[in-house]
């Protein structure tokens, strides 16, 4: 029988392995750094190899570290899961959940609702949510997952896809009637656009019918921001793309009008991230939960948004146009 200390070393070698850091892992585990240095210490003592490569700037795991690592991961993650079950079983799924998500509109519109609608059932977990854009550091900043709309680059990263998005093309009322409506997507190529990053121009793809057309969109204003795009657009400074629900007040208001509907750009993915497939019962159940909500919240708030674009107050649009 494995002496007790000698599990709770080896979880204590994973926490810090995991954040390459002393400071951050001791913050999680809630005890002092000097504590958990002298464990680690003792601990690489009893095995007999230096796993950790210790300086003042930073801490990396030695090639017996990394092997190390690799080993006992799966079995520290095997206990927690075990152990989160049978307290899952005894009152249902507890602990504190740290979720991070973008700060996207669709994300305070609808995510919120089905956070709230988790949490009303699940009494014993409390719900954290950061709102950062990507990249998320999930293990630096010991977040349980994370809700992105980029896949991440880190392979190590279990990536799960719930939903998708639809995007379209969107202009202000008083930018169309300066510069005219597109009505093929080569008419882009002569309008005013919001470069949705760094440089001039960018290259969009669009879709119908199984016929694609790649074309290179220019202007003098580039974000990286949705919403702050958005702005621009509506202040009359170009065609921009932006997801179908975070815009649909604003086609209805008449800010804003979609062009080229029949025209589709690829949508936006929604995964949930998280650092392993052994997930603990808090984390599994709010997955689980929210795969099926949000994937029904977003399809429903997407064709709502697409009825918007082509509705009454489109109508009204064009008939205050063809008036004036």
């Amino acid at each position: 029988m494995p002496h007790p200390q000698l599990l709770r070393d080896m979880a204590l070698f994973v926490e810090v392995a995991r954040r390459k850091s002393f400071s951050q892992a001791a913050a999680a585990l809630g005890m002092p750094i000097s504590s958990l240095s002298r464990r680690i210490t003792l601990f690489e003592s009893a095995v007999g190899l230096r796993l950790l490569d210790r300086t003042t700037r930073k801490l990396a795991l030695t090639s017996y570290g990394e092997a190390y690592l690799a080993q006992v991961s799966r079995l520290v993650d095997e206990a927690q899961r075990t152990f989160d079950d049978m307290m899952a079983v005894a009152k249902g799924p507890s602990g504190f959940l740290k979720i991070a998500a973008p700060p996207d509109f669709w994300v305070l519109r609808h995510l919120s609702g089905v956070i709230t609608e988790f949490s009303s059932q699940h009494e014993h977990i409390h719900v954290h949510v950061d709102l950062k854009p990507a990249p998320v550091d999930l293990v630096g900043d010991n977040y349980d997952l994370a809700v992105a709309i980029e896949e991440p680059r880190e392979t190590s990263l279990i990536v799960r896809k719930v939903a998708e998005v639809e995007n379209g093309l969107f202009g202000a009322p008083s930018y169309f009637d300066e510069r005219g409506e597109p009505t093929t997507p080569l008419d882009l190529e002569s309008h005013q656009v919001i470069v949705p990053s760094q440089g001039t121009n960018a290259t969009w793809s669009l879709t119908r019918d199984g016929e694609t057309v790649a074309i290179t969109v220019g202007g003098p204003i580039s974000c990286n921001s949705p919403s702050l795009a958005r702005r621009f657009a509506v202040a009359g400074q170009g065609i921009t793309t932006a997801n179908v629900i975070n815009v649909d007040s604003d086609v209805s208001n008449g800010r804003l009008r979609r062009v080229l509907p029949d025209w589709t750009l690829p949508a936006t993915p929604v995964y949930f991230v998280t650092t392993s497939r052994l997930l603990p019962a808090k984390s599994r159940s709010f997955i689980d939960f929210a795969t099926k909500r949000l994937a029904t919240v977003l399809a429903t708030a997407s064709r709502e948004g697409r009825r918007s674009c082509s509705g009454p107050a489109r109508t009204r649009v064009i008939e205050r146009a063809l008036s004036s």
